[in-house]
Protein backbone atom coordinates (compact mmCIF):
# COMPACT_ATOMS: atom_id res chain seq x y z
CA UNK A 1 0.00 0.00 0.00
CA UNK A 2 1.39 3.42 -0.96
CA UNK A 3 1.70 5.92 1.88
CA UNK A 4 -0.38 8.81 0.53
CA UNK A 5 1.51 11.44 2.53
CA UNK A 6 4.95 10.64 1.11
CA UNK A 7 7.16 13.66 0.51
CA UNK A 8 10.27 14.08 -1.61
CA UNK A 9 13.62 13.75 0.19
CA UNK A 10 16.26 16.32 -0.74
CA UNK A 11 19.93 15.41 -0.28
CA UNK A 12 22.95 17.69 -0.16
CA UNK A 13 25.46 15.01 -1.07
CA UNK A 14 28.94 14.23 -2.26
CA UNK A 15 30.47 14.94 1.17
CA UNK A 16 32.05 12.37 0.57
CA UNK A 17 30.93 10.65 -2.59
CA UNK A 18 30.83 7.00 -1.47
CA UNK A 19 29.01 7.92 1.74
CA UNK A 20 26.22 9.56 -0.27
CA UNK A 21 25.81 6.43 -2.38
CA UNK A 22 25.65 4.33 0.80
CA UNK A 23 23.11 6.70 2.35
CA UNK A 24 20.79 6.31 -0.63
CA UNK A 25 21.09 2.54 -0.36
CA UNK A 26 20.30 2.69 3.37
CA UNK A 27 17.13 4.71 2.76
CA UNK A 28 16.00 2.17 0.17
CA UNK A 29 16.89 -0.82 2.34
CA UNK A 30 15.10 0.60 5.41
CA UNK A 31 11.86 1.29 3.54
CA UNK A 32 9.07 -1.25 3.89
CA UNK A 33 7.80 -1.76 0.35
CA UNK A 34 6.35 -4.30 -2.02
CA UNK A 35 6.90 -2.31 -5.21
CA UNK A 36 8.94 0.57 -6.61
CA UNK A 37 6.21 3.14 -6.05
CA UNK A 38 6.35 2.71 -2.27
CA UNK A 39 9.94 4.02 -2.10
CA UNK A 40 10.76 7.69 -1.58
CA UNK A 41 11.37 10.07 -4.43
CA UNK A 42 14.76 11.74 -3.88
CA UNK A 43 16.48 14.75 -5.37
CA UNK A 44 20.21 14.37 -4.77
CA UNK A 45 22.84 17.01 -5.47
CA UNK A 46 26.16 15.21 -5.61
CA UNK A 47 28.75 17.94 -5.05
CA UNK A 48 32.14 16.69 -3.81
CA UNK A 49 33.59 20.05 -4.93
CA UNK A 50 32.23 21.64 -1.72
CA UNK A 51 35.23 22.58 0.51
CA UNK A 52 36.19 20.22 3.33
CA UNK A 53 34.11 20.80 6.43
CA UNK A 54 36.57 19.64 9.10
CA UNK A 55 39.43 21.68 7.66
CA UNK A 56 37.33 24.87 7.70
CA UNK A 57 36.12 24.32 11.28
CA UNK A 58 39.75 24.07 12.41
CA UNK A 59 41.00 26.96 10.23
CA UNK A 60 38.56 29.67 9.12
CA UNK A 61 41.09 31.08 6.65
CA UNK A 62 40.39 28.09 4.40
CA UNK A 63 37.49 28.04 1.90
CA UNK A 64 34.09 27.79 3.59
CA UNK A 65 31.60 25.06 2.66
CA UNK A 66 28.66 27.08 3.98
CA UNK A 67 27.63 29.13 0.94
CA UNK A 68 27.65 26.19 -1.51
CA UNK A 69 25.51 24.16 0.92
CA UNK A 70 23.08 27.06 1.35
CA UNK A 71 22.79 27.42 -2.41
CA UNK A 72 21.96 23.74 -2.84
CA UNK A 73 19.50 23.79 0.07
CA UNK A 74 17.67 26.75 -1.40
CA UNK A 75 17.51 24.99 -4.75
CA UNK A 76 16.04 21.90 -3.10
CA UNK A 77 13.49 24.06 -1.26
CA UNK A 78 12.40 25.55 -4.58
CA UNK A 79 11.82 21.97 -5.76
CA UNK A 80 9.40 21.44 -2.84
CA UNK A 81 11.25 18.71 -0.97
CA UNK A 82 9.67 17.62 2.30
CA UNK A 83 12.96 17.73 4.16
CA UNK A 84 16.70 17.75 3.54
CA UNK A 85 19.33 15.25 4.62
CA UNK A 86 23.07 15.95 4.59
CA UNK A 87 25.01 12.67 4.66
CA UNK A 88 28.07 14.29 6.25
CA UNK A 89 28.17 14.46 10.03
CA UNK A 90 30.73 17.27 10.22
CA UNK A 91 28.48 19.44 8.03
CA UNK A 92 26.01 19.53 10.94
CA UNK A 93 28.34 22.05 12.58
CA UNK A 94 26.65 24.49 10.18
CA UNK A 95 23.09 23.29 10.88
CA UNK A 96 21.91 26.49 12.54
CA UNK A 97 23.26 28.73 9.76
CA UNK A 98 21.87 26.42 7.09
CA UNK A 99 18.43 26.25 8.72
CA UNK A 100 18.19 30.04 8.98
CA UNK A 101 18.84 30.37 5.22
CA UNK A 102 16.99 27.35 3.81
CA UNK A 103 13.16 27.13 3.95
CA UNK A 104 12.94 23.31 3.93
CA UNK A 105 13.57 21.58 7.27
CA UNK A 106 16.98 19.94 7.63
CA UNK A 107 17.25 16.70 9.60
CA UNK A 108 19.81 17.04 12.40
CA UNK A 109 21.62 13.71 12.39
CA UNK A 110 23.66 14.52 15.51
CA UNK A 111 20.58 15.52 17.52
CA UNK A 112 18.70 12.42 16.34
CA UNK A 113 21.64 10.21 17.31
CA UNK A 114 21.56 11.58 20.85
CA UNK A 115 17.78 11.06 21.00
CA UNK A 116 18.21 7.46 19.81
CA UNK A 117 20.77 6.71 22.52
CA UNK A 118 18.60 8.27 25.23
CA UNK A 119 15.62 6.21 24.05
CA UNK A 120 17.54 3.01 24.73
CA UNK A 121 18.90 4.07 28.11
CA UNK A 122 22.55 4.51 27.15
CA UNK A 123 24.49 6.56 29.70
CA UNK A 124 28.12 6.69 28.50
CA UNK A 125 29.04 6.95 24.82
CA UNK A 126 32.28 6.91 22.84
CA UNK A 127 32.72 9.17 19.81
CA UNK A 128 34.62 8.32 16.65
CA UNK A 129 34.52 11.35 14.32
CA UNK A 130 36.65 13.92 12.49
CA UNK A 131 38.86 16.41 14.31
CA UNK A 132 36.38 19.13 13.34
CA UNK A 133 33.41 17.27 14.83
CA UNK A 134 35.25 16.36 18.03
CA UNK A 135 36.88 19.77 18.58
CA UNK A 136 33.59 21.61 18.02
CA UNK A 137 31.83 19.49 20.65
CA UNK A 138 29.09 18.71 18.15
CA UNK A 139 28.14 15.36 19.72
CA UNK A 140 29.29 16.17 23.24
CA UNK A 141 26.87 19.07 23.71
CA UNK A 142 23.81 17.13 22.59
CA UNK A 143 24.72 14.04 24.56
CA UNK A 144 25.27 16.04 27.73
CA UNK A 145 21.93 17.81 27.26
CA UNK A 146 20.33 14.37 27.62
CA UNK A 147 22.39 13.25 30.59
CA UNK A 148 24.68 11.05 28.51
CA UNK A 149 28.40 11.22 29.24
CA UNK A 150 30.62 11.49 26.13
CA UNK A 151 33.97 9.73 25.85
CA UNK A 152 36.41 11.06 23.25
CA UNK A 153 39.57 9.35 22.00
CA UNK A 154 43.02 10.23 23.28
CA UNK A 155 45.14 12.35 20.91
CA UNK A 156 46.89 9.24 19.54
CA UNK A 157 43.60 7.40 19.08
CA UNK A 158 42.11 10.46 17.34
CA UNK A 159 45.01 10.33 14.88
CA UNK A 160 44.01 6.74 14.15
CA UNK A 161 40.43 7.84 13.49
CA UNK A 162 41.58 10.55 11.09
CA UNK A 163 43.85 8.06 9.33
CA UNK A 164 40.87 5.74 8.83
CA UNK A 165 38.71 8.56 7.45
CA UNK A 166 41.16 10.42 5.22
CA UNK A 167 43.99 8.00 4.42
CA UNK A 168 41.79 4.94 4.00
CA UNK A 169 38.14 5.53 3.08
CA UNK A 170 38.32 8.96 1.43
CA UNK A 171 41.43 7.81 -0.43
CA UNK A 172 39.46 4.78 -1.68
CA UNK A 173 41.75 2.34 0.13
CA UNK A 174 40.95 -0.56 2.49
CA UNK A 175 40.26 0.35 6.10
CA UNK A 176 43.02 -0.36 8.61
CA UNK A 177 40.93 -2.48 10.95
CA UNK A 178 43.74 -2.79 13.48
CA UNK A 179 43.49 0.96 14.03
CA UNK A 180 39.70 0.81 14.18
CA UNK A 181 39.65 -1.88 16.87
CA UNK A 182 42.43 -0.13 18.80
CA UNK A 183 40.34 3.05 19.07
CA UNK A 184 37.20 1.11 19.95
CA UNK A 185 39.06 -0.82 22.63
CA UNK A 186 40.32 2.39 24.23
CA UNK A 187 36.82 3.91 24.28
CA UNK A 188 35.38 0.73 25.85
CA UNK A 189 38.12 0.70 28.49
CA UNK A 190 37.10 4.26 29.35
CA UNK A 191 33.53 3.16 29.99
CA UNK A 192 31.72 3.60 26.66
CA UNK A 193 28.63 1.38 26.49
CA UNK A 194 28.05 2.33 22.85
CA UNK A 195 30.39 3.91 20.31
CA UNK A 196 29.02 6.41 17.79
CA UNK A 197 30.34 6.07 14.26
CA UNK A 198 30.18 9.83 13.87
CA UNK A 199 31.57 10.21 10.38
CA UNK A 200 30.00 8.87 7.22
CA UNK A 201 33.30 7.32 6.14
CA UNK A 202 33.20 5.20 9.28
CA UNK A 203 29.74 4.04 8.20
CA UNK A 204 31.44 2.37 5.24
CA UNK A 205 33.63 0.37 7.63
CA UNK A 206 30.46 -0.94 9.26
CA UNK A 207 29.07 -1.74 5.81
CA UNK A 208 32.12 -3.76 4.79
CA UNK A 209 33.30 -5.36 8.06
CA UNK A 210 31.86 -7.21 11.04
CA UNK A 211 32.54 -4.71 13.82
CA UNK A 212 30.58 -6.35 16.65
CA UNK A 213 28.04 -5.12 19.15
CA UNK A 214 27.60 -1.74 20.78
CA UNK A 215 27.99 0.62 17.82
CA UNK A 216 25.57 3.25 16.51
CA UNK A 217 26.06 4.59 12.98
CA UNK A 218 24.96 8.23 12.70
CA UNK A 219 24.41 7.78 8.95
CA UNK A 220 21.92 4.99 9.65
CA UNK A 221 20.11 7.31 12.08
CA UNK A 222 19.92 9.93 9.32
CA UNK A 223 18.54 7.38 6.86
CA UNK A 224 15.98 6.13 9.38
CA UNK A 225 14.75 9.65 10.07
CA UNK A 226 14.64 10.42 6.35
CA UNK A 227 12.28 7.48 5.81
CA UNK A 228 10.05 8.45 8.72
CA UNK A 229 9.92 12.20 8.10
CA UNK A 230 9.15 11.82 4.42
CA UNK A 231 6.25 9.51 5.21
CA UNK A 232 7.46 6.11 3.99
CA UNK A 233 7.11 2.91 6.01
CA UNK A 234 10.12 1.90 8.11
CA UNK A 235 10.98 -1.80 8.45
CA UNK A 236 10.71 -2.99 12.05
CA UNK A 237 14.31 -4.23 12.16
CA UNK A 238 15.50 -0.64 11.75
CA UNK A 239 13.75 0.73 14.82
CA UNK A 240 16.79 0.14 17.07
CA UNK A 241 20.05 0.83 15.25
CA UNK A 242 22.54 -0.09 18.00
CA UNK A 243 24.42 -3.18 16.84
CA UNK A 244 23.88 -6.39 18.82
Amino acid sequence: MIHTEQRVLGVIGGLGPIATSHFMELVIRMTQSEKDQEHLDMIIYHTPSIPDRSSYILDHTLPSPLEPMIELGQRLSEQNVGCIAIPCVTAHFFHESLSSSIPAPIIHAVEETAIHLKRYGIRRVGIMATDGTVSSGLFQKRLEQRGIEPVIPSPDAQKDVMHLIFECIKANKPADMERFHRVARELRENGAEVIILGCTELSLIKRDHEIGSGFLDALEVLAQQSVLRCGAWLKDEYRCLITK
